[in-house]
């Protein structure tokens, strides 16, 4: 069941302002598995295989697929109940009310423009590959013994400004590009695929051994299954996008399910075509600044690199444009919510567009390249665990709100009845512990770095100043108007 009360776009005490919906529901696909992808299927093929190789990536990303399948089915039912911009925000206020809302809130800011930030720095490390004379000019400053030098700071602002620059103009431009992109993506990586297939002496023999001598297969799984959250992060920006939706709703699960497939099959698909090259070992030890370019321009020359730098350039460009997208509508809900200042969900008086959130989103992103990208590394390592809060926050909930059967607990306008969908959103809670439990748990196979485990905890100090300045007027609101800020509605009412 639902009810709606559409929101207005002048700013009182009791109003809410809302967004134009103007997303198609192949852009809105096209936002998710180009978030999913990004930089990292093209960049890092030779960092995995030297954790896991080759059957330990695949296996471990299909593994990673499945589970955000699983997780999925919580996103499909929250997006559908609460079509609203915030997200898992919103779900976890729902749930259990504004002070996890927040923490959910947080948590998810920090992991998404971290994610921006490294997009950013992914495609100068491009440019450092293709034309080093020309990045590594002007040395700036040494960071964790990365070279800062200002090419490269200058080209991640000036990328970040234009694609920021097409978000303010509107999803519609956004969407349609995003779309776009998306598919030169898919048709470089699958000509690539076909072309190395069809070299000599490419084949499978070289992908042996099938995973690192020094670890058991289940090990090195695991390690790749850790990263997961990571990896698929992308597809959550679809519940952020909700509010946009010119669609039903009811096609999200669907748009997240298909996103995560192709996503999958295009991680195998990079780390297959890289491995067959030549014996994956010597290419790891060899220890290029970008091993999968290195390989696959000394098989195809330069037209396989003019592939694989179009398959990366596109990845980056989907990864920033979805991510800027969901940090601007998360700061948009939240400031909606009036637990940010006011100013985040200020609209564009032309595009309509929350511009202030983007603008803010870029802004900070633009601090990362003069860190080096081996203290963002640390930053974005750690933003892991944020994502998998979301995760588990969007499953919890969507376990609370399903039922066994009508019992005395059972509100008609608040519950479903779906044992079967409560037993799948119970395994994604118990998914999403295990994923924290990787990254957290010492001595497990994807163990957080010390340098991480610092940045998480001075993020979470930061969180809770923020949280105790804001804690007496945001328990001021009462539940009905937060329910109206958040939800659009006085209650909690969702979707059988």
């Amino acid at each position: 069941m639902e009810t709606s009360q559409k929101g207005s776009l002048n700013k009182g005490n009791n109003e809410r302002t809302t967004l134009n919906k103007s997303l198609k529901a192949h852009w809105v696909w096209a936002i998710a598995l180009g978030s999913s992808i990004g930089w990292g299927a093209f960049v890092q093929p030779t960092t995995w295989m030297a954790d896991a190789g080759p059957l330990g990536v695949i296996a471990g990303f299909g593994i990673g697929a499945a589970l955000m399948c699983l997780i999925a089915v919580s996103y499909g039912f929250l997006v559908k109940s609460f079509p609203v911009s915030g997200g898992e925000f919103a779900y976890s206020f729902v749930s259990l009310g504004r002070t996890h809302a927040f923490i959910c809130g947080w948590f998810l800011t920090l992991g998404y423009i971290c994610i921006v930030a490294l997009n950013a720095s992914a495609f100068t490390l491009m440019f450092k590959f293709i034309f080093p004379k020309v990045i590594n000019n002007l040395f700036l400053y040494e960071v964790a013994g990365w070279s800062v030098y200002a090419p490269e700071i200058i080209i991640a602002s000036v990328l970040l400004g234009i694609v920021g620059y097409f978000n303010v103009r509107g999803t519609g431009l956004s969407g349609r590009m995003q779309f776009v992109f998306c598919a030169i993506m898919i048709f470089s990586v699958l000509a690539i695929s076909l072309m190395v297939g069809a070299k000599p002496g490419t084949g499978f023999e070289n992908m042996q051994p099938l995973v690192p001598a020094d670890k058991t297969t289940w090990g090195a799984i695991l390690t790749i299954v850790a990263i997961a959250p990571w990896a698929f992060v992308g597809f959550d920006n679809v519940p952020q996008a909700a509010e946009e939706f010119n669609f039903s709703s009811k096609k999200a699960f669907t748009l997240i399910i298909f996103s995560i497939l192709v996503a999958a099959l295009l991680y195998a698909l990079m780390i297959t075509a890289t491995a067959m090259i030549t014996p994956w070992e010597g290419l790891v030890a060899a220890d290029h600044s970008w091993g999968t370019a290195a390989a696959i321009q000394g098989l195809l020359g330069n037209m396989g690199l003019v592939l694989l730098v179009t398959a990366l350039t596109m990845g980056v460009l989907t990864g920033l444009n979805g991510f800027i997208l969901s940090s601007s509508r998360l700061l948009f809900a939240m400031s909606r919510a009036k637990i940010l200042p006011e100013v985040f969900s200020k609209l564009h008086p032309k595009y309509k567009t929350p511009y202030v959130s983007v603008i803010f989103t870029v802004v900070l992103s633009m601090f990362a390249p003069w860190f080096g990208r081996e203290a963002l590394m640390w930053v974005v390592d750690m933003s892991s665990i944020g994502v998998t809060i979301a995760y588990l926050y969007t499953c919890y909930t969507a376990y609370s709100l399903f039922k066994w059967s009508k019992g005395k607990d059972f509100n008609k306008d608040k519950h479903t009845v779906a044992p079967v969908k409560k037993v799948l959103a119970g395994l994604g809670v118990i998914a999403s512990i295990s994923f924290l439990g990787l990254l957290l748990i010492p001595g497990s196979p994807a163990a957080l770095g010390i340098e991480s485990r610092i940045a998480l905890v001075a993020w979470v100090a930061l969180g809770g100043i923020f949280y105790l300045v804001k804690r007496t007027e945001f328990n001021k609101i009462p539940k009905q108007e937060l329910n109206y800020l958040i939800l659009g509605r006085k209650k909690i009412v969702t979707k059988d």
